[in-house]
């Protein structure tokens, strides 16, 4: 099992989750201190590895080192993502370029590692990409680039579906409305407390509920979802 940014808020709450289910996890994560304070807290489960996830020779290196270790790769959750705030027209190229990095890029590149090994493994293999919400609702204040980042991920979830479908892998998107993370740390209050406010629980979700729709969906009861964008919102946009 293999989990991108694992040592932040919803990485930690996903790793969290798959550990009590028993799994064993090569935690990818640039923080090296995060990735530290997660292996001191499940010290039988984690494995660490320090990577930047935007380096696409880098990300091949990490899962030459878990294929070496565990054999090979039977789940991928890409969980690693962050969203920039410079807004549309006046994004500069190099924040639009790391934007499209984090979150798409590296998902791109670490499925593509993931299936070459995936292929060579029995059973069912499962990835679960984290999307979000803000590909589809264009209320909310999310930035073009971050939205763009997103929908192209879930793009890439169906196509793996269907492309390897025959090979029994099974590729899943999950798209949060808000969700508490640091990502958090990035917004105005005014902004903040006008997209809580929406949530018809008067409430942000919490990561550990996600966190169980990723363990839904990599345990068995998931084998037979693939190629589904599962939005999830309190309900917000039901119209």
């Amino acid at each position: 099992m293999v989990i991108t940014g694992a040592a932040g808020g919803m990485g930690r709450a996903i790793t969290a989750r798959l550990v009590k289910d028993n799994f064993q996890i090569m935690a990818l994560d640039i923080n090296e201190s995060g990735l530290e304070k997660l292996t001191d807290d499940f010290p039988s489960s984690i494995f660490p590895y320090k990577v930047d996830l935007t380096d696409a020779a880098a990300i091949s290196d990490a899962f030459m080192t878990v294929n070496t270790k565990f054999g090979g790769v039977d789940a991928l959750v890409n969980n690693a993502g962050n969203c920039y705030m410079s807004e549309f027209p006046n994004i500069p190229s190099d924040e639009f370029n790391l934007q499209m990095a984090v979150n798409f890029s590296s998902a791109f590149y670490c499925s593509q590692e993931a299936v070459k090994s995936m292929l060579k493994r029995p059973g069912i293999k499962k990835i679960v990409n984290i999307s979000s919400n803000g590909a589809y609702n264009f209320d909310v204040f999310d930035p073009p680039h971050y939205r763009a980042s997103k929908a192209a991920m879930d793009t890439l979830t169906k196509d793996l579906a269907r492309r390897y479908a025959n090979q029994s892998i099974c590729v899943n998107s999950i798209a949060p409305a808000m969700t508490e993370s640091p990502l958090f740390d990035v917004l105005s209050k005014d902004v903040l407390d006008k997209a809580i406010s929406q949530m018809p629980r008067g409430r942000a979700m919490k990561p550990d509920e996600i966190a169980a729709w990723v363990g839904f969906l990599i345990s068995p009861a998931g084998d037979v979802s693939s190629g589904n964008v599962i939005i999830l919102n309190q309900g917000r946009d039901v119209r």
